[in-house]
């Protein structure tokens, strides 16, 4: 019965993992926090989008979000259930793999260093690392 729970609890996390945007997100967040203008960016998608996967993520519990003033800040929320944990390291190190997710990760550095290039990013606080890498 322990086992079936645990399959139980495996569900929404499997179902969050099942979308390519949310992948990339997870993507981009791992092992930083995030403010969405930046995911929203790297990403070229709309931002009611990007909000819906990130809610959806959130729902999931796997990412957190901070709101400072107008902004909203995403990080990666590490499972407790060790089952879980493992699954998100194995997605994590098939990032390293996947060419556009290290492009992803690219435009992020890029947008990071130079935020005046995107008009959107005017006045956009600038990703911090978290203190605890995802990966």
């Amino acid at each position: 019965m322990t086992s079936r729970a645990k399959t139980a609890d495996l569900a929404p996390l499997f179902a969050a993992l099942a979308d390519r945007t949310r992948l990339r997100l997870l993507n981009l967040i791992a092992g930083r926090e995030v403010c969405v203008c930046y995911l929203v960016e790297v990403l070229r998608q709309g931002q009611p989008k990007i909000s819906r996967h990130l809610a959806y993520l959130r729902n999931a519990g796997i990412v957190t979000a901070r709101r400072e003033g107008k902004w909203m800040h995403y990080r990666l929320a590490r499972p407790e259930d060790p089952a879980a944990s493992s699954v998100l390291d194995a997605v994590f190190e098939s990032f390293k793999l996947d060419r556009e997710m290290q492009s992803d990760l690219s435009r992020l550095t890029r947008a990071c260093c130079e935020p005046q290039r995107f008009v959107a990013l005017q006045g956009a606080p600038v990703p911090i690392e978290s203190e605890s890498s995802a990966a």
